[in-house]
């Protein structure tokens, strides 16, 4: 059903160090958000903060830049308690960062958790596969798993009748 006054959705991508998979997910629905007109804010995180402040994996950079997107400006957060109540959405990229995100939801919490690709029709409880200690072949498995997801996330988004531009 769709809603009666247009709000703005807020999606935040979570993995673990916020440099591989989440930026990579947060480029590929950007991308997609704004090819469907969805007036949308989005963001990435880790559920750890060792990263905190740096840019994403140079890999991840590359395979984006290849499919026409660039992520090189985005740096490395740890999720926050306040994210919880600030996102509309929030989806975590593997079961690990799903349970820590669940760990740390404040009692107030208002943002739907839950596991991104469970949004692909044919992946319910696949995690997005995590490239880091590979080599950059992997990155590219992770780049047709987060456009997958960013695809069906917009299309939802867009049937619940969230705001366009």
């Amino acid at each position: 059903m769709g809603r009666s006054v247009m709000a703005k959705a807020s999606v935040l991508f979570v993995c673990m160090g916020n440099i591989c998979r989440s930026p990579l997910a947060e480029g590929a629905f950007r991308a997609e958000a704004e090819r469907l007109g969805l007036e949308v804010t989005v963001d990435s995180a880790g559920t750890g903060g060792w990263h905190k402040g740096d840019p994403p994996d140079p890999r991840a950079i590359a395979v984006a830049r290849r499919n026409g997107v660039d992520i090189s400006g985005l740096k490395a957060r740890q999720v926050k308690p306040d994210d919880f109540r600030i996102f509309t959405h929030i989806y975590a990229l593997d079961h690990d960062n799903l349970r820590g995100l669940l760990q740390v939801a404040p009692s107030d919490a208002t943002a739907e958790v839950g596991l991104l690709l469970d949004l692909v029709e044919g992946h319910r409880g696949r995690a997005v596969a995590d490239p880091y200690y590979g080599d950059d072949a992997g990155f590219d498995v992770t780049w047709s798993d987060v456009v997958l997801a960013a695809q069906a996330l917009a299309r939802r988004l867009a049937d619940e009748g969230w705001a366009r531009v």
